[in-house]
């Protein structure tokens, strides 16, 4: 569940519990309102993307989404509206990245990643922020 003292202006990981032991395995379980800061209007996931592929390569005006890697491994850099990098690695099903809107991010995928998103909107071709400097100017 979130914290209410946490500070959501910037991009931080969240941990879901694990529930389970490691000989019979584990769970983790998102319900609404106990892990994000926000509404889940949207659940999407990649695959299968090649190790030597940069994805994101955008920000969001309005979305906020939070990351998992719920295989493999995944690195983001993530460059938030005053401009501050963050280098996360995401290497544990059960620990997210929460990225606000207006956060610039980068993805590097291990060759067996498994990308979860729990996205705050539906996909909007109009929320997205497609360039570096278009994102410089209106943050």
């Amino acid at each position: 569940m979130t914290s209410p003292s946490m500070n959501f202006a910037s991009p931080q990981l969240i941990t879901v519990p694990q529930i389970g032991e490691s000989r019979l395995g584990y769970i983790s379980v998102v319900e609404h309102k106990q892990v994000a800061p926000f509404e889940i209007r949207r659940v999407y996931w990649t695959y299968f993307t090649p190790h030597d592929v940069m994805r994101g390569g955008h920000a969001h005006k309005e979305l906020q989404q939070l990351i998992f890697a719920v295989s493999g491994q995944i690195t983001l850099n993530v460059t938030d509206r005053e401009l501050k990098k963050y280098t996360f690695n995401l290497t544990t099903p059960n620990v997210g990245l929460y990225i606000p809107p207006m956060c610039w991010r980068d993805l590097q995928f291990s060759h067996n990643a498994v990308l979860l998103c729990l996205a705050s909107l539906e996909y909007a071709e109009s929320d997205y922020i497609r360039t570096y400097e278009e994102f410089i100017r209106c943050r």
